[in-house]
């Protein structure tokens, strides 16, 4: 069969990787794709929101199944395009994706399904949130409503910078019209895990766990990015963990949304917060997180197009989702000065060493082709994955494998997985 995956990140790179390894597959098309992506898929020159364009090459060229990686294009409805003219389609519908699309609308369904989450408020008017603000517990949480490439969340720690971060959100539009709407709530402590699931509208099937780290310097600081890496499974969530999100999110999240009418079909991912008090939902992905793919997709064993397939068909149930029992981690080779100011455009070497090495992997996020030479081209330019034994020796791996790859103005965080000690 003929795949067209949409996106130019490392998660769909991870795709690409996972689609390339199916018997089922023939003939990978990615659009617009990376230099990266280039290895395993024909990369076509149109962009992920570029609807009538990817829906007119998937006839043409007689795409059997397009995978949708990126949250822009399954918000604003090219699941919808797709399918209106009879092409089968992975990912979410429009009016399922609102599940990442709107924060307010995700916090409302949990408060109305009592879905496990922290306490909150939804505003449209700046001057009713910087009000509320004068009677609110420090440190609080500041989310712009709609997408903001990961980095709408803002934590403060007074009422001063509360301030400052309802009026950067709502009136100077730090993202957009993503800050029209915000929604302010209870800051929770805990450690953070990450669950992807597939999920066909009615059955869900969780992945193995996951945590990213997604602020730009060693230790936690710096400001928030798309992520500096992950590890998995975390040694944090355990099997009671597990046990109460079977029982009050995962299927519950699933039952709310088609209780909405808004059958979900495709991912999501579960952004979790363990509190003292128990898990709570943090927030919803409706796509497989960046860099979480990097390092949940090597360790699955079933084939992802006929996992995804089954999604689309409603028979999930009959599926054996298997995941190896070993650990994966991912560091995330950036541009130095990302997310803020960065230079691109530097050739990148080393990258023929991965192929001599089985459990490596380089999943391209910011790079392109300058002639032959392939060159960074985003703040996140590479993600380098290594699997092993356990957390420990994939930590080892992978800060290893790091070294084979240099290009100008490198940068990393020196400290993923570091929590794996504590454990």
């Amino acid at each position: 069969m003929k795949v067209l995956i949409v996106g130019s990140g490392g998660r769909e790179h991870a795709i690409a990787w996972s689609a390339a390894k199916s018997d089922k597959v023939d003939k990978i098309y990615c659009a617009p794709g990376n230099a990266g992506i280039a290895e395993y898929a024909e990369c076509v020159p149109i962009g992920a929101m570029e609807f009538d364009k990817l829906v007119a090459f998937a006839k043409e060229n007689e795409v059997d199944l397009t995978i949708i990686g990126m949250d822009d294009p399954l918000v604003g409805g090219v699941v919808d395009a797709f399918e209106k003219e009879g092409l089968r389609v992975f990912g979410p519908r429009k009016n399922a994706a609102i599940l990442e699309g709107s924060k307010a609308f995700s916090k409302d369904l949990m408060k109305k399904y009592n879905i496990p989450t922290a306490a909150y408020e939804n505003f449209d008017d700046a001057e009713a949130a910087l009000a509320y603000l004068e009677t609110a517990k420090f440190p609080i949480v500041l989310k712009a409503d709609g997408l903001a490439l990961g980095k709408g969340v803002l934590i403060c720690n007074t009422l001063e910078e509360a301030k400052e971060g309802v009026r950067s959100i709502m009136l100077d539009k730090q993202f957009g019209s993503a800050g029209n709407r915000m929604v302010i709530e209870e800051f929770m402590t805990g450690r953070e895990v990450s669950v992807l699931s597939f999920v066909d509208g009615k059955t869900i099937k969780t992945m193995t766990s996951a945590q990213d780290h997604k602020r730009a310097k060693d230790g936690d600081q710096g400001l928030n990015t798309g992520g500096m890496g992950t590890f998995s499974p975390s040694p944090f969530y355990t099997e009671e963990v597990d046990e109460f999100c079977k029982k009050y999110v995962y299927q519950a999240t699933v039952d709310a949304m088609k209780a909405e009418g808004r059958e979900f079909k495709g991912i999501i991912f579960f952004g979790l917060m363990l509190t003292p008090d128990g898990p709570r939902v943090l927030e919803y992905n409706a796509r497989f997180g960046d860099p979480e793919a990097q390092v949940v997709l090597p360790r699955m064993k079933t084939d992802i197009i006929e996992v995804m397939e089954a999604c689309i068909d409603g028979t999930l149930d009959e599926v054996d989702l298997e995941f190896e029992n070993n650990a994966a981690v991912c560091v995330v080779l950036a541009s130095d000065g990302y997310p803020v100011k960065y230079e691109k455009g530097f050739p990148i070497e080393g990258l023929d060493e991965f192929k001599k090495h089985d459990g490596y992997y380089c999943f391209h996020a910011g790079t392109k082709f300058d002639g032959d030479t392939i060159v960074t081209n985003g703040g996140r330019v590479l993600g380098v994955t290594a699997k092993g034994k356990d957390l420990k020796e994939a930590r080892a791996n992978a800060y290893a494998a790091t070294e084979w790859v240099t290009f100008a103005n490198k940068y990393k965080r020196n400290d993923i997985g570091k929590a794996i000690d504590e454990a």
